[in-house]
């Protein structure tokens, strides 16, 4: 059988093309090694948001008091949260095989391979049979990248965040190497959980990539509470559970500039690479940082070829993933009007406690947009950098609701709006629950909203989500 289209990988890209493109009636083949969901459900988004979830309610628990209620010998259990993790997972597996369960789609577990193609056919091996499809999607996703430090490999002591999410014991204590999104969610859970965490970031902050007013907030409240965060620090090497640091920045915490410290597991989570298995028949295709390229409508160079998700190293999240299997297979079947995907309008979560979410710009962007369209020289005349944006924040406090269920917590929100067209550039909030309602400030930055637009909209009360209203009006 000929297929209309073949899709290697089953995560969010994969699976959404599949269930699109069979269901417009067309046949499809599904490649997938290991489970359907791929990195995020099964080792990485919705394990750690079920772990994650319950080491907020333990920690709540413990932290109760405040809110008139007292527990008493409250314990944790972390096999169950661990048992109560697969059994999320394994429902939602069985969920994604549900809506593929039709008479066009076929899955096929297995590694799957490019044997050959030509503009009119693709070949592909998987468990000793081969395929034909008239177009390929890529979809294989990342792994973890193992950067090389001496005495990495092979190193019973070295988590990566699939050992951690199926450890089946807490360690006694932590070194995270990496203050991105994942290393710092992995700093959340151990922290709750009542173990030692030190995070060793070469950057001189975590979370680099986001609006750094934000992030200070989060660091602040978290070396108080007593996680070692170590910015500006490398690690040379590692000897079993020891590691060696370099850093330019000495903190009081160490007495020489090379001092070494030690934990029972070092977790290492410095980020992810475009995985290219199977795909070395396709010599010709093009690739960018060792990413695939793709256009608008995320072809690749070759007619029949095309490639969603981390494959394509632009930006590594599920939602963005899944959005690209929607404008890839609506462009194969050639769906009226084209659509593309608003890269500047693109949400992100932290779900550290407290969370932190945005989307737009961050200040440090809106600031480098202005001075590359501007010039040095065009920013002078003007008066200044701050003549062609400004800024609006509150503490989240000013939301009821928000003083209502976060005793204690301060939180901000802060909107970066364009003086010009008065559009919003972008939105960044720390406080929980920020994920559940920044997606009302991704409608306002994908669609152009004008601040007036956007003071006109209606926010319920009381909820946490008008302190978007709140600032517009501040």
């Amino acid at each position: 059988m000929r297929y209309f289209l073949a899709i290697i990988g089953g995560g969010p890209a994969g699976y959404t093309a599949a269930e699109l493109a069979s269901k417009a009636g067309k046949d499809v083949i599904l490649f997938e090694q290991t489970a359907l969901g791929g990195t995020c459900l099964n080792v990485g988004c919705i394990p750690t948001k079920s772990l994650l979830y319950g080491a907020k309610q333990y920690y709540n628990a413990t932290h109760a008091q405040k809110y008139g209620v007292t527990a008493g010998n409250v314990t944790f259990d972390f096999a169950a949260m661990q048992k109560r993790k697969t059994i999320v997972v394994r429902k939602l597996v069985a969920g994604i095989r549900q809506r593929l369960n039709n008479e066009h789609c076929t899955i096929v577990n297995g590694a799957a391979a490019v044997l050959s193609r030509t503009d009119e056919q693709v070949t592909i091996s998987c468990n000793g049979e081969t395929y034909e499809a008239e177009n390929l999607m890529i979809c294989t996703g990342s792994t973890n990248f193992v950067p090389p430090i001496p005495g990495i490999q092979d190193n019973p002591a070295i988590w990566d965040s699939t050992d951690a999410l199926a450890a089946t014991e807490l360690p006694a204590s932590v070194i995270i190497v990496g203050g991105g999104v994942i290393g710092m969610e992995f700093a959340t859970l151990y922290h709750e959980l009542g173990v030692p965490v030190t995070v060793i970031e070469a950057m001189p902050t975590i979370l680099p990539n986001l609006d750094q007013e934000v992030v200070q907030i989060l660091l602040d409240k978290y070396r108080k509470a007593g996680i070692n965060i170590l910015t500006s620090t490398k690690v040379e090497a590692i000897e079993g559970n020891t590691v060696k640091l370099s850093t330019n920045e000495l903190p009081s915490t160490l007495s020489s500039q090379h001092s070494t410290l030690s934990a029972d597991k070092i977790l290492v989570s410095v980020g992810r690479r475009a995985n290219l298995k199977g795909l070395e028949a396709l010599t010709d295709i093009e690739l960018n940082r060792g990413a695939i390229m793709v256009d608008d409508f995320m072809k690749t160079n070759l007619p029949n070829v095309f490639a969603c998700g981390d494959v394509t190293g632009k930006v590594m999240l599920a939602h963005v993933a899944s959005r690209q299997a929607e404008v890839a297979v609506g462009r194969m079947l050639k769906q009226i009007p084209l659509q593309r995907i608003a890269y500047n309008a693109i949400p992100s979560v932290v779900y550290t406690n407290p969370e932190i979410a945005s989307v737009g710009l961050t200040e440090l962007q809106v600031r480098d947009f202005y001075t590359e369209m501007e010039g040095e020289a065009g920013i002078a005349k003007a008066g200044g950098i701050e003549t062609f944006y400004e800024v609006k924040k509150l503490p989240m406090t000013f939301s009821g609701r928000f003083m209502a269920e976060n005793d204690g917590e301060t939180g901000l929100c802060k909107l970066l709006i364009d003086k010009r067209n008065k559009t919003v550039l972008g939105a960044h909030l720390i406080g929980n629950p920020a994920s559940e309602f920044i997606a009302a400030a991704s409608f306002a930055v994908r669609m152009g909203y004008t601040v007036a637009e956007m003071q006109q909209v209606v926010f319920p009360h009381p909820t946490v989500s008008e302190i978007l209203h709140e600032t517009l009006n501040g």
